[in-house]
């Protein structure tokens, strides 16, 4: 069965997350990405670790961190020195043949290389070139460094995650994962796309300008617009809902629970089943609006009552009766609910030391859902393979530029 994007090539100029996240999309959608790595150290999340897939003998292998194993399967690796003249020409050859660059350098730090959407698409007017970086080719920030922590602080986010100053353990909290880094891969992958289209259309490529910043700010979401439409500037709220209550999480006689009521009916229905029904028939209460007006007299009382039961009981009730709500499971429990299962959200790949465990694809396309054809390759596994096959160069070629540490 043919892939969704079989018939695209990428070449990867990327690394840590943002970028290789959007080439890993379109390779588990079937198109071959090349990742081209440095020769000594490869993609920096390498060494991100422990924890490390185990290698044969079985100590962690410091090139193969559990970090850079999410991100980076389906891909070929070919470690490049591109800082030289001879490895630059290399990177070039192959773009010619390239439908799409992914890079993830400070503006203009490619162009030195003879590598930067200019030039590379004066060889190749087809090409999409996606840059991802921090804040943009343009503005006073350009050629700032970013990592996720630091947009989700200059982007926002972390305003509004965590618990009000005033409470105990009050103060910003970052996202538990690189969430905008995800989010800029994912976009960059919708940008790639959606040029790929339009190269239909014209029969040419096109550069993306894709930055963190502006995917952060873009994420506000609901919280941006409360900000633009009242003036009022949100705030922490911990694990409440600024428009929507209840819409948070509870403390029980053993644990917690998430309730996500989002409608008038489903907030009687509640309050029926834990015995209150009192609440829904207050005027207070009785529509959203109402319920986000009284928040402070509201949520005490469903707090008291909730805390009377365990977790599972609770849920079993409010799942017969069809209201949203459900556990905070730690990562082995997410992994052992039996809907995981079900979707097979866990995946094994072949690797050379074995197998490497994976997460995989939500894309569930019906005639041409992703395929897992490769583990997150070594550092250079398939140089010799793309050079030999892609760029007909000869065994001795190779050879010459192994011995010059062009390649490895």
């Amino acid at each position: 069965m043919q892939s969704a994007l079989s018939n695209l090539r990428v070449i990867e100029l990327a690394r840590v997350l943002a970028g290789p996240w959007a080439a890993q999309t379109l390779a588990d959608l079937g198109a071959d990405v090349i990742k081209v790595e440095h020769p000594a150290r490869g993609d920096d999340t390498r060494a991100w670790g422990p924890p490390y897939l185990k290698s044969p003998d079985g100590q962690g292998s410091p090139g193969e961190s559990a970090y850079y194993l999410c991100t980076n399967r389906n891909k070929r690796s070919i470690a490049i020195d591109f800082a030289t003249r001879q490895g630059s020409d290399l990177v070039r050859d192959l773009v010619k043949t390239a439908d799409i660059v992914i890079e993830n350098f400070r503006p203009g730090a490619l162009a030195k290389y003879g590598l930067d959407h200019e030039a590379l698409m004066r060889d190749n007017p087809r090409l999409i070139y996606c840059s991802i970086t921090a804040f943009g080719q343009s503005g006073p920030y350009r050629h700032r460094p970013g990592y996720d922590f630091a947009i989700q602080g200059i982007g926002g986010l972390m305003s509004l995650t965590g618990l009000a100053d005033g409470e105990p353990g009050g103060g910003p909290v970052k996202v538990g994962v690189a969430v905008t880094d995800l989010s800029a891969g994912l976009y960059s992958a919708i940008g790639i796309l959606a040029a790929v289209n339009a190269r239909h259309l014209t029969g040419r490529g096109q550069h993306l300008d894709l930055s963190l910043f502006d995917t952060q700010v873009a994420m506000l979401a609901n919280q941006a617009s409360n900000y633009l439409v009242s003036g009022a500037v949100p705030q922490r709220m911990g694990n409440s809902h600024p428009n929507v209550v209840p819409y948070q999480a509870f403390a029980t006689a053993d644990g917690h629970l998430i309730l996500a009521v989002g409608s008038d009916e489903q907030f009687r229905r509640l309050c029926d089943e834990i015995g209150r029904p009192e609440l829904g028939r207050d005027g207070r209460f009785a529509t959203n609006r109402g319920r986000v007006e009284n928040r402070a007299a509201l949520i005490p009382e469903l707090a008291e009552t909730l805390r009377n039961r365990r977790t599972a009981a609770w849920l079993e009730l409010f799942e017969a009766a069809g209201i949203p709500s459900a556990p905070i499971n730690s990562m082995d429990q997410v992994f052992a609910e039996p809907q995981a299962a079900a979707r097979a959200v866990r995946i094994e790949l072949a690797h050379p030391y074995g197998t490497a465990p994976s997460v995989a694809s939500p894309v569930r396309l019906s005639a041409t859902p992703p395929r897992y054809h490769r583990a997150p390759p070594l550092l250079g596994e398939h140089t010799e393979e793309i050079l030999r096959d892609e760029l007909k160069l000869s065994a001795d070629r190779i050879d010459a530029l192994r011995a010059a540490q062009v390649v490895r």
